[in-house]
């Protein structure tokens, strides 16, 4: 399992109401949506290999 690390966020009210929504929709937890749009975003910019089979071995 991969490694977590806790920080701090400061975030417009409005956008985490609005990823709340989002994770509620998608029976996530906030934390875990947020995650998932992260990782999502990255991967669509090149940022972070598209699939499990493209990670580096460690």
């Amino acid at each position: 399992m991969a490694k977590r690390k806790a920080f701090a966020l400061r975030i417009d009210e409005e956008i985490l109401a609005a990823m709340q929504r989002y994770a509620d929709d998608d029976l996530r937890s906030l934390n875990g949506q947020i995650e998932f749009v992260l990782r999502e975003a990255l991967r669509s910019r090149g940022r972070l290999p598209t699939s499990d089979q493209d990670k580096p071995a460690s």
